[in-house]
């Protein structure tokens, strides 16, 4: 079946229909850099990075853009904090970005544009909204320092303001519940270019010294990067409205065509009842996150559920993610296949694997046809389908390890002794050499008691946890 994806737009699955045969443009819209990611940050990529694997397996190239804001009131408010330039403190959580995506196994962006580098596309962006009649000055209420107000979007003058939400500008005006903005015709408009402020940065323009707002500046990267259509937009649930929907507005407005031709939105990770967020208190960094989870383990936790669903953290899931896929590289490990053959599509459940990606990138099916699989080699010991488990797993980034190796490794605590275990593993094999079963028994139980399971084989013995 062919590749069909939900278009939040729409509201329903289509066909992808590349504007360039063979090639998607995809942008996604990326993090504000001013402290840790969180998993739920590792959430949203974690979609996209499982959208690029499986268009790169159909054999459709992708150009993959994921940019940075690194100027917003945030980034102003921690780097005042810190005692340090905006600067350093975005090239610092940059850093720390890259090291934890790369410990998720996250492909790396082919852009991956700051919002510093396009201010002049923004300004221009603004310019052509303000002739055809879209962007205006403020004459009162925000002007800096230069004496110059904000220029802000009207909302009422784009008609098809609201169609991605699915809400109408009437619904929309009667929710607003913020104070009354002298600066502004209409509550509902939104800041394009906001005027200067003291200490703050600032750029030149025909409007006077200012700074970018949020909004513009994802409508210019993605143009800039990917041309005035492109073909999908990503990102979280909470960026439908009204992130995703001013995005609309301004490119639409200026140039008279579709942005994206599918917007595809994420689950939300919640904690409780409430959404992963900075704001909430309620985040978990991804690398405390890493301190006490394999990175395999963190990325199967996520890819478990489909895309669009939200996703309940508590650890006890991830427990049972990590236990789940033990029982994958189990079956590898106990096969003791090392070949990777090339896929067979024809078998049975890789053909259900591919029907199920191909169903808006189903992944839970998906990887219910990668256990019945385990099952069927812990029943046939056979090293093809083995070759088999291992190619589907790759195709997801899983199950690439070594299997030993990863079931020794594979825990909660990272800090058990492993080198104590292996002691007494060879006291037992002591043991056992001189006929002393009494005290071979006692390791193993031991060992037991402490969430390691013995596993004795013709290759000597492995173990495992728990």
């Amino acid at each position: 079946m062919p590749l069909e994806i939900y278009n939040t737009l729409s509201r329903s699955k289509q066909p992808l229909r590349p504007i360039e045969p063979g090639r998607v443009g995809l942008y996604v819209c990326g993090m504000t850099v001013y402290d840790y990611c969180h998993l739920g940050h590792a959430r949203l990529f974690m979609a996209f990075d499982m959208v690029q694997r499986w268009l790169h397996t159909l054999g459709i190239g992708v150009t993959y853009v994921r940019n940075i804001t690194d100027i917003d009131d945030k980034m102003i408010k921690r780097a005042a904090e810190n005692g340090e330039t905006i600067g350093a403190l975005a090239d610092r959580f940059i850093g720390y970005m890259h090291e934890d995506f790369a410990a998720l196994g996250l492909l790396v962006p082919d852009s991956e544009p700051r919002a510093t580098h396009y201010v002049p596309q923004m300004l221009d962006l603004i310019d052509l909204l303000q002739q055809k009649g879209l962007a205006y000055q403020a004459d009162d209420g925000s002007a800096g320092e230069t004496g110059q107000g904000d220029v802000n979007f009207a909302v009422r003058k784009f008609l098809n303001y609201g169609k991605l939400s699915g809400k109408s500008i009437d619904e929309l005006r009667a929710g607003e519940r913020v104070a009354i903005d002298r600066s502004k015709r209409d509550p509902l408009d939104f800041v394009l270019w906001k005027s200067a402020k003291p200490a703050e940065p600032q750029w030149p323009s025909h409007w006077g010294l200012g700074r970018p707002g949020w909004a513009i500046e994802c409508s210019a990267m993605a143009s800039e990067t990917l041309g005035k259509t492109f073909d999908i937009h990503g990102g979280g649930p909470d960026l439908v409205f009204p992130h995703h929907e001013n995005e609309i507005a301004q490119s639409e407005g200026a140039n008279g065509v579709p942005l994206a031709n599918v917007w595809m939105h994420c689950g939300a990770l919640r904690v409780g009842d409430e959404k992963m967020s900075k704001s909430l208190g309620n985040s978990w960094t991804i690398r405390d996150a890493l301190k006490k989870y394999d990175g395999e383990v963190l990325r199967f936790f996520l890819l478990r559920p489909h895309y669009r669903s939200q996703i309940a953290l508590t650890e006890s899931l991830i427990e049972e993610a990590r236990i789940a896929l033990n029982r994958l590289y189990t079956a590898l490990r106990d096969t003791g296949a090392e070949d990777r053959p090339p896929l067979d599509w024809n078998e049975s459940h890789a053909r259900r694997f591919s029907d199920a990606m191909n169903d808006d990138f189903n992944t839970p099916v998906a990887l219910a046809a990668l256990f019945d699989l385990a099952t069927e080699i812990n029943r046939s010991r056979s090293p093809q389908l083995a070759g088999q488990l291992r190619a589907l797993g790759g195709i997801l980034n899983l199950l690439q390890q070594d299997p030993t190796t990863f079931l020794r490794r594979s825990s909660s605590d990272h800090d058990s002794d492993t080198t104590g275990i292996e002691l007494l593993i060879s006291v037992r094999a002591t043991a056992k050499k001189e006929k002393n079963y009494e005290e071979a028994d006692r390791v193993r139980k031991a060992l037991l008691d402490k969430g390691i399971v013995l596993e004795d084989g013709a290759g000597g013995t492995t173990w495992r946890r728990r």
